[in-house]
């Protein structure tokens, strides 16, 4: 199918619900000088279009992205001829206890690396001004995604506004003041990229071509990393920006590839892009899309409109998912401290200071970032979301498939924004074809396989260079069986039968590889060989008596806990088809055969097939744990035992660690039924961080700007803090809905509403003294519903009163469509 840009979902609010809107100033971030890190200017986005406005006073500068403007093109096919040879001798290696001979023979199976999501360029702005300039602020106003600079100078008030529309696929910018023909500028555009800049009449326009390849920043090869070659006919993908100035009053002259302003009373200036990506498969050079007709039509789609309607359109747009989920924690109490900047707040909150609005805010900050970056065919949210400024960005912003990628859609379907999942399901969808190939022609396997990175192409090979990367990352299988778990999450929290008919291969194709891919051991266990548990190593004995590390294994406990976990997705998918009884079959008597999980001599989880030491006690990779997040093996509730071992596990990992891995320990103690525990880390990633000249350097937490802190910026962290709030105080992954399962007893009051649980049930949530006083349940599709609380509850309509449970009390009711249940406290 031709790329056509940004996908359009404008959605009926009725279907999905609308929450009591928070007071304005919650829902702003503000500041009172303009930015001068990266990490602290402030993000739009309309899904496509990413922005970061750094609010400068004469010079502004608004860096700018575009979401599918990668290096490189499709990849190519059986990167890697002899790769199968290698799989027997490391097998055997392994058998043999030799994981560093078995480490060695793996290299030998990789392929190529990703390529890189990259910079569109900057807008600056030379504003003249006439004496010193006063009265600054800046905000970000994330309910309306519309970020504000004010300033004065010479008795006159400016004010600069942007936001990224959707519905215009635009970015919007206007420059206003409170006295007329008071606004002289002067207007550039630039790349970090390769290209030329124009001028038409009407426009100023900026041109390139991408790399034809970008080696990843953490590779140091003696070898040029960014390759630009003009004779590929195929990867290099061209692209296009335009910025059409629309004045009011004033002089306007376009000419010497930049926008001349004098003494206008007001100035929008509308900015497009696009690129030649026409599909994964596609060459973006030689089959790519038409860039500059893309351009010109969505310059065209907002001629004639005032500021006013551009907005407007805009901010219909943007909150008709915003306003769908709402949070207040502690209201009653605790007084807002929204007049003090957001930095502020965060280096109070940093040494103790309680602001209970600020931890809300960081919630809705995760949706404002996803609703922002998630609408664009074939190109979901990456690494950075969609905003970057590096041509080299750390991990290359790509999809990075062994945690990051997933952790990014954890609250699309809970924080009710089912419909951004689009995008991942494309990926996902393109992945299955690649997989497919590299399955066949690295291990002669059925199915499909991915390994721990990908990009807009769909890569699916252990990346590597043909060997110069540690098998603990590049060199791991699950990928593919991982994503799957989304596309059954997607079904279970629709209920959509019909995207289940659609998706069902794809799940069926996954288990059809990991089948082939289980070795039996000497006890008849079925086991992974060769496995790793992601970028974690560990120590061991050889033959000699020598201490040695180890990165290869066998049935590492995160491999069975993925397999376990997709072959009973795939089992009960099956069973509501009605399809499928042999395959079926087999995967009922292959789950039975999983090597079970096994509890080490520290009272944990065991991470390997034996009980290793760990190389590094507190990695920031929880992976053995997956059965308890986003899988549901573990609980307190099935499995009391392992749940105790998964909490020791979690103690000797520790309460610090890089900013994503924070917010997945949150979600995990949530599930453990531990909310005290959960919001000690959800704490921690508010500490606040601050951008240093190593990027790497420092601890997890919130750049001043609120992007999470890896460091450097990863958004995985932020998407993964929004789920894990919800995990407090909402779950349903043991088909019930559990009310509060791990309210921290520093939330003493609150109300949430709007979200999501799994059976397409929407809920609301009122609480006092740490207990539940109501609760209402929407029903969108009907259907049994059980209710878990910790204190008891009735439903008065139904006569329905809960009853002790070994876990707090239950009730069921069998609900119907568009029915609304009130859940009282008894």
């Amino acid at each position: 199918m031709k790329y056509k840009g940004l996908l359009l979902l404008f959605v009926s609010s009725l279907a999905f619900g609308q929450a009591a809107p928070e007071p304005t100033n919650s829902l702003t971030l503000k500041y009172d000088k303009p930015a001068e890190k990266w990490t602290e200017a402030l993000p739009v986005g309309n899904g496509r279009l990413g922005a970061m406005v750094f609010g400068k006073v004469n010079e502004e500068l608004i860096q700018l992205n575009e979401a599918t403007l990668w290096s490189g093109g499709p990849v190519a096919k059986n990167v890697n001829p002899k790769a199968y040879e290698f799989l027997a001798p490391a097998r055997e290696a392994l058998k043999e206890g030799d994981y560093v001979k078995a480490s060695e023979i793996v290299k030998n199976m990789q392929g190529y690396f990703t390529e890189s999501y990259l910079p569109l360029g900057d807008l600056q702005l030379s504003q003249s001004l006439t004496g010193t300039t006063s009265d600054y602020s800046r905000d970000l106003n994330i309910r309306d995604g519309l970020t504000t600079t004010r300033f004065k100078a010479n008795g006159v008030n400016y004010k600069r506004e942007v936001f990224a529309s959707a519905p215009g696929q635009a970015i919007v910018v206007r420059l206003s003041a409170d006295k007329a023909n008071q606004i002289s500028f002067t207007a550039n555009t630039k790349s970090p990229l390769k290209y030329s800049s124009s001028t038409t009449t009407e426009t100023l326009v900026l041109n390139g071509r991408a790399p034809s390849h970008v080696d990843p920043s953490y590779f140091g090869a003696k070898r040029e990393p960014i390759v630009y070659d003009e004779k590929d006919s195929c990867r290099g993908m061209r692209f296009e920006l335009a910025v059409k100035p629309i004045v009011k009053d004033g002089k306007l002259a376009i000419a010497d590839n930049k926008i001349s302003v004098s003494n206008a009373s007001e100035v929008i200036l509308l900015i497009s892009a696009a690129t030649s990506f026409n599909g994964f498969d596609k060459c973006p050079f030689n089959q790519g899309a038409d860039e500059h007709q893309l351009v010109k039509t969505y310059l065209e789609k907002n001629e004639g409109k005032t500021y006013a309607q551009l907005f407007d359109e805009h901010q219909k747009d943007f909150r008709q998912f915003f306003d769908r989920v709402s949070l207040q924690i502690n209201a009653d109490t605790e007084a807002t401290k929204s007049n003090l900047t957001t930095d502020t707040r965060l280096e109070e909150y940093t040494v103790g200071k309680t602001d209970n609005d600020l931890e809300a805010l960081y919630f809705q900050f995760g949706r404002y970032l996803l609703i922002s970056s998630s609408r664009t065919p074939n190109a979901p949210a990456n690494l950075q979301g969609i905003w970057n400024k590096e041509v080299r960005p750390p991990w290359s912003s790509n999809y990075t498939t062994n945690i990051n990628i997933q952790m990014n859609y954890w609250p699309v379907e809970t924080a009710n924004l089912s419909e951004l999942f689009s995008p991942l399901n494309d990926l996902i969808k393109n992945l299955a074809v690649n997989g497919t190939e590299t399955a066949a022609t690295f291990y002669h396997a059925p199915g499909w396989v991915v390994h721990h990175n990908s990009d807009i192409w769909a890569t699916s090979n252990p990346v590597g260079e043909l060997g110069k990367l540690d098998p603990m990352w590049a060199n791991w299988y699950m990928g593919a069986n991982w994503m799957s778990r989304h596309l059954w999450e997607h079904y279970q929290f629709t209920g959509d039968k019909e995207y289940l008919k659609q998706i069902y291969p794809l799940l069926k194709s996954a288990a059809e590889f990991s089948l082939a891919w289980l070795q039996k051991d000497k006890d008849g266990h079925l086991i992974t060989m060769p496995s790793t548990s992601p970028e974690n190593v560990y120590y061991y004995t050889d033959k000699a008596g020598q201490q040695q590390k180890g990165n290869i294994t066998v049935a590492a406990t995160m491999d069975i806990g993925i397999i376990g976990d997709l072959f009973g997705n795939v089992i009960e998918a099956s069973e509501i088809l009605n399809t499928d009884k042999a395959f079926r079959k087999t995967l009922i008597a292959s789950k039975k055969k999983l090597l079970p999980y096994q509890i080490g001599s520290k009272g944990q989880l065991q991470e390997w097939y034996k009980d290793f030491e760990e190389v590094e006690p507190h990695h920031r990779h929880v992976s053995h744990l997956y059965a308890v997040h986003p899988a549901h093996e573990i609980s307190p509730l099935a499995t009391p035992a392992l749940a105790n071992a998964a909490k020791k596990t979690l103690e000797l990992r520790g309460d610090d660690g890089t900013g994503w891995s924070l917010a997945w320990k949150v979600n995990m103690w949530a599930r453990l039924l531990d909310g005290d525990h959960a919001y000690t880390l959800f704490k921690n990633l508010l500490r606040i961080t601050r951008e240093k000249d190593n990027p790497y350097a420092g601890h997890g937490g919130a750049y001043p700007n609120l992007f999470d802190a890896h460091p450097p910026f990863q958004i995985d962290g932020n998407f993964a803090g929004t789920a894990g709030v919800i995990e407090m105080l909402l779950q349903s992954q043991n088909n019930e809905i559990h009310l509060l399962p791990a309210l921290p007893s520093a939330w003493k009051s609150g109300k949430v509403t709007g979200l999501v649980a799994r059976g397409n049930f929407v809920v609301d949530i009122n609480w006092q003294n740490n207990q539940i006083t109501q609760a209402t349940v929407l029903s969108r599709n009907g259907g049994k519903c059980v209710v878990r609380t910790n204190t008891p509850v009735i439903i008065k309509p139904l006569g329905l009163k809960s009853e002790k449970s070994s876990i707090g009390y239950t009730l069921s009711f069998n609900s119907r469509v568009g029915e609304r249940y009130l859940v009282e406290s008894e």
